[in-house]
C-alpha cells in the first residue's frame, strides 16, 4: 500500500506541468529597455477602397520605437497579420514603409545609412507579407506608410478589409 501511494505521489510530482520561460538578454539587462508604441488611429495611414477602386494611400504612422538609450542596433520585422483575409479583397496592396529618425521635438528626418545615403526603399505587399530592417542605437523612430497603392476586387456586400500590422524587435 505504501508503495503504492509513494509511486502515485512520485508519478503526479514528476507529470505535472511546471511553467518554464526562458529569456536570454544577449548582455543588455544593464540597458534601458526598448519601448514601442503603436500610433494612434488618427495618425494611421488611411484610404478608401470599395467596389473595382484603384488608388492611392494618404499617408500615416505605424509605430514609434524608442532606441534612445540602447547602444545596440535594433533588428526589426514588420509584420501584415491578416493577409489571408486582404487576399478576398484586394488584386494587390502595395505599401511604401517609411523609418524616420527624431531630430528634435516633433521633428523627423528619414534615415539615412551611415555614410549619408538614403535607405533604399522598403515595400510591404500582401505577397511578401513582412519586412525587415534594423534601426541603429541611440535614436528616437517612428516607421510609417508613405504611400501605396492598391486595386480591389469588384463589390461582394462586404466591406474591405484593412492592413493589421505586428512589429517585431531583436
Amino acid at each position: 500500500m505504501k508503495r503504492k501511494l509513494i509511486f502515485l505521489m512520485l508519478a503526479t510530482i514528476l507529470l505535472t506541468p511546471w511553467p518554464v520561460a526562458y529569456a536570454h538578454d544577449n548582455g543588455m539587462a544593464e540597458q534601458t529597455p526598448i519601448q514601442i508604441e503603436a500610433a494612434s488611429a488618427e495618425a494611421a495611414p488611411k484610404w478608401t477602397a470599395f467596389g473595382n477602386a484603384i488608388g492611392g494611400v494618404t499617408p500615416g504612422d505605424l509605430f514609434y520605437v524608442d532606441n534612445y538609450d540602447t547602444t545596440a542596433d535594433l533588428p526589426v520585422t514588420l509584420l501584415i497579420t491578416n493577409t489571408n483575409e486582404l487576399v478576398h479583397h484586394y488584386r494587390y496592396l502595395t505599401l511604401n514603409v517609411g523609418v524616420y529618425v527624431q531630430t528634435g521635438t516633433d521633428q523627423w528626418q528619414k534615415l539615412t545609412t551611415g555614410n549619408g545615403e538614403s535607405l533604399p526603399d522598403i515595400y510591404i505587399t500582401m505577397q511578401t507579407g513582412q519586412v525587415s530592417f534594423t534601426l541603429p542605437g541611440y535614436a528616437r523612430y517612428k516607421i510609417t506608410i508613405d504611400k501605396g497603392c492598391f486595386n480591389c476586387y469588384g463589390s461582394t456586400g462586404e466591406g474591405t478589409t484593412s492592413p493589421t500590422f505586428y512589429m517585431t524587435v531583436g
